[in-house]
């Protein structure tokens, strides 16, 4: 039997051109030197900075926008190794890379930096002592040397820019952007193009964008659903008509299917829709808010029938609500977990009681499909440090680690974390 070792390049191209995220491609790259030598790093999924409107060229002063790429992460023990209680055998994190080799660590389903770190988090971690899970992708537009109060602006600010799908490998290495538009409706960027599309296609408000199987979804505050293609002149197909009942709508995938979530909202501190007993989960954050979520509900796509069709169990299935990203995780990757529960971010403002101001957790809401209970992270201790603090499995470490995290590397051209395939990557302070 040959050595895995000595395959032949053209194996080992094809079957990486068949794995499903950048984390695997480094993956692949570390078996051994031979298969890191045989294939290239993935480059970056597309130019970093794109005007906001037409013009000669591109400079350090040129107003426009850069694509900010953050990948969410499950870190666990490798389970046959692992002698942590099951409650503390996962971490989740999203990392983002602004700079070359440089990376941020943020909070999954917000945008806040986690720092400062514990003092005893490491400088070091060897990422083939853990078992690591892509679990989704986030896409955001950024302002490059944006001056709010600057005289003359162009149509600074005219996108929402928030959430954008992103498609790539569309033509000869080109890519297409789909972010909503400060009025609700749609708006596309195409590789080459200088300025961006809005799409005319407007009966309500989109509420939400997805890149999902090879295509653009969107849906809008009905819940009426659109398919977007880019690729030759701009069209839009519904794909399901409209579903009312509730006040902001989220797409998610979920194993290969796509799934709507309905986000229920109530003004004031009285719940008018009948759920009186969610007043404590308020209460707990001490807030002066507008609106709370009390309640959601779960459709999948009938593609077929152009329909949504409800949900009422998602089995052991965990939906992710974020502010600029949905993904979903099973329950047997979080042993002390159980599934059929949504995640969310509140979309009002709070103080916190703390003293210390801890607010790591806080915003974060669970959501169970089967009971209807709805509260705070913090009432959920288990599901709570999935996100906060960092596990103690960790390794420890003397050197303190401030603000961000920087992840270095011997080659800068390499899109993504390196440290895959270089056994260990360094975290050091900025």
């Amino acid at each position: 039997m040959a050595e895995w070792s000595q395959l032949p390049h053209e194996l080992l191209d094809l079957i990486a051109r068949h794995l499903p995220s950048e984390t695997d491609h480094l993956r692949f790259r570390s078996v051994c030197t031979t298969w890191r030598s045989s294939l290239p790093p993935k480059p970056h999924p597309a130019p970093s900075r794109f005007p906001i409107i037409p013009n000669n060229g591109i400079s350090e002063s040129t107003w426009g926008f850069y694509l900010s790429k953050r990948t969410l992460f499950r870190l666990g023990l490798p389970r046959p190794h692992s002698q942590t209680p099951p409650s503390s055998d996962a971490w989740l994190v999203k990392l983002e890379r602004d700079l070359p080799n440089k990376m941020h660590l943020l909070n999954p389903l917000t945008r806040s930096e986690l720092k400062p770190l514990p003092d005893n988090f490491p400088k070091s971690i060897d990422l083939l002592n853990l078992h690591i899970t892509e679990l989704g992708q986030e896409y955001t537009l950024q302002y490059i040397n944006y001056r709010p109060f600057a005289s003359s602006i162009g149509d600074a600010g005219t996108l929402y820019m928030e959430k954008v799908a992103y498609i790539s490998g569309v033509g000869n290495d080109g890519f297409l952007l789909l972010t909503i538009h400060v009025s609700g409706k749609l708006a596309m960027l195409k590789y080459g193009e200088k300025k961006w599309t809005v799409i005319e296609d407007l009966q309500s408000p989109y509420d939400d964008v997805l890149s999902y199987d090879g295509e653009f979804y969107a849906v809008d505050n009905t819940g009426r659903t659109v398919v977007v293609n880019g690729q030759g002149p701009v069209s839009v197909n519904v794909i399901a008509s409209s579903v009312f009942g509730g006040d902001k709508k989220f797409l998610v995938e979920s194993c290969g299917e796509l799934f709507m979530v309905d986000m229920y909202l109530s003004v004031g501190p009285e719940d008018d829709l009948g759920y009186n007993e969610n007043f404590e989960f308020y209460e707990e954050f001490d807030c002066y808010m507008s609106e709370r979520t009390v309640k959601f509900k779960v459709f999948k796509l009938d593609k077929s029938g152009q329909k949504w069709v409800e949900v009422e169990s998602l089995g052991d299935r965990m939906l992710f609500l974020g502010d600029n990203c949905t993904f979903s995780a099973s329950s047997s990757d979080f042993p002390a977990c159980r599934g059929n529960c949504i995640f969310f971010t509140d979309l009002f403002s709070y103080s916190s009681r703390d003293e210390d101001g801890e607010t790591k957790t806080k915003g974060i809401g669970v959501f169970d499909l089967e009971t209807g209970v709805i509260g705070p992270l913090a009432n959920y201790p288990r599901y709570s440090e999935l996100f906060w603090p960092p596990p103690s499995w960790i390794p420890s470490a003397s050197t303190m680690v401030e603000v961000s995290a920087v992840f270095t590397s011997p080659s800068p051209h390499t899109w993504f974390p390196l440290q895959l395939h270089l056994k260990v990557y360094r975290i050091i302070s900025a």
